[in-house]
């Protein structure tokens, strides 16, 4: 069942974690001291199946943190189900992403929303992250350099970094685009498929402090590259086309 949308805050924080029990306090705090009032937000933590003690680390955060929510999935499911299940659940009807591991700053978070409120023409529906100093090992650097100008190639979507995690859209429009293993890759061109303006802003990238990383080689260059067949067909049979709408949004 899912939460009812009356007062809804402005913005929902969607954030995604696996085993990442010691990121998830200290992420949410700065996620607090990011987002200045009067913007009303929540926040979002989707459990993607942890065996450690993230859950319970979540919980008791939402002892001192009243718009905190959890989401568990029974099992892992991967990233982009538990995007898909944050969305489903927020209540706003813009939602911003941080990936779990703290390498995303939450501070980035209001120059994306700033970018947005700038848009005079009310097109830009997702503002995209890219990490220009990015602080991880070698082998993870070329693999997604190599991955992200394999994209650029066959889908021409304009992004220079769509495995970045940090990215601020709209929910309507996300939940509009066909959900699959993967998708959160791809998010710039199924956006641009629905007809919607995209827009990237560079972003600071951090170093990961805790825990350890769950994609290598194998599944951020090689399962990428598999997917990106199936996004170029979808894009290639694209019903998207210009519409008006009047009306109250």
């Amino acid at each position: 069942m899912h939460r009812s949308r009356t007062n809804a805050p402005t913005l929902s924080i969607v954030v995604p974690v696996f085993n990442e029990e010691d990121n998830v306090v200290p992420l949410a705090r700065e996620i607090v001291d990011a987002i200045a009032s009067p913007l009303t937000y929540e926040i979002v933590f989707v459990d993607d199946g942890s065996t450690d003690a993230t859950t319970a680390r979540i919980r008791r955060l939402r002892q001192e943190m009243q718009n905190v929510v959890l989401v568990r999935h029974a099992r892992r499911c991967g990233q982009s189900a538990a995007i898909r299940t944050g969305v489903r659940e927020a209540r706003a009807g813009w939602v911003a992403t941080l990936d779990g591991d703290g390498q995303n700053d939450p501070a980035d978070i209001p120059l994306m929303l700033e970018l947005m409120r700038q848009d005079s023409t009310g097109l830009v529906k997702l503002v995209a992250g890219v990490r220009r100093m990015r602080r991880d090992r070698w082998v993870r650097r070329v693999s997604s350099r190599v991955a992200n100008a394999v994209r650029r190639a066959f889908l021409r979507d304009g992004m220079p970094d769509t495995g970045c995690g940090i990215k601020l859209f709209h929910r309507a429009t996300f939940l509009e685009i066909p959900a699959f293993d993967h998708m959160h890759r791809f998010l710039p061109a199924l956006f641009q498929r629905e007809g919607a303006k995209v827009v990237s802003i560079d972003v600071r990238h951090r170093a990961r402090l805790h825990g350890r990383s769950k994609y290598g080689v194998a599944n951020r260059l090689w399962g990428g590259i598999v997917d990106l067949f199936g996004v170029w067909w979808l894009m290639s049979r694209s019903t998207s086309h210009d519409r008006v709408v009047e009306g109250p949004s």
